[in-house]
C-alpha cells in the first residue's frame, strides 16, 4: 500500500493476522494493529469507562478475621499475586495478595487487629516508573 501524509509518501506492507488484526511495516518499523468498526470502538470505550481506573486496588479483608502478620512495609514495591498479609478466619490462615503491581502507601492494620469483611488493610498506588 502507498500512504501519503502531507508532502511525504510511504510504502506500507500490510499482512492480515485474522480476527481484524494486521501486521504493518513502514520504514523498517513493524506494528500489530486491529481494525474495528465505529460501533465496536464505541462499545469498547464504554466498557473501559465502566471498568474504572486501572492499577492496583487496596488489599481488603475477604471476611471477618484476625490479622496474623503484615508482610510488607510502606514504600515496598509489590508484584501482582505477591502475599502482603496473613489473616486468620474460621481457624484458617489466609494469605492476602496484591491484585496488581504497586507500591505500598499505607498500612491500616497491625498484627493482632480484628478486621471486618471488606475492610481496607493496605493501600497501594501504581509502581514508580524506572528512571531512564
Amino acid at each position: 500500500w502507498a500512504l501519503r501524509l502531507g508532502d511525504r509518501s510511504y510504502v506500507v506492507a500490510a499482512h492480515p493476522l485474522g480476527d481484524g488484526g494486521w501486521s504493518l511495516a513502514v520504514d523498517g518499523r513493524e506494528a500489530e494493529v486491529e481494525a474495528v468498526d465505529e460501533r465496536t470502538r464505541r462499545i469498547r470505550s464504554m466498557h473501559a469507562q465502566l471498568a474504572g481506573p486501572a492499577g492496583p486496588k487496596p488489599v481488603k479483608a475477604p471476611m471477618p478475621g484476625l490479622v496474623v502478620r503484615i508482610e510488607v512495609e510502606v514504600g515496598d514495591e509489590v508484584r501482582a499475586g505477591q502475599g502482603v498479609a496473613i489473616v486468620e478466619a474460621m481457624k484458617m490462615e489466609n494469605e492476602l495478595a496484591a491484585e496488581a503491581d504497586g507500591r505500598v502507601t499505607k498500612i491500616r492494620v497491625a498484627a493482632g487487629d480484628t478486621v471486618g469483611k471488606d475492610q481496607i488493610l493496605i493501600d497501594l498506588e501504581p509502581p514508580e516508573a524506572p528512571e531512564a
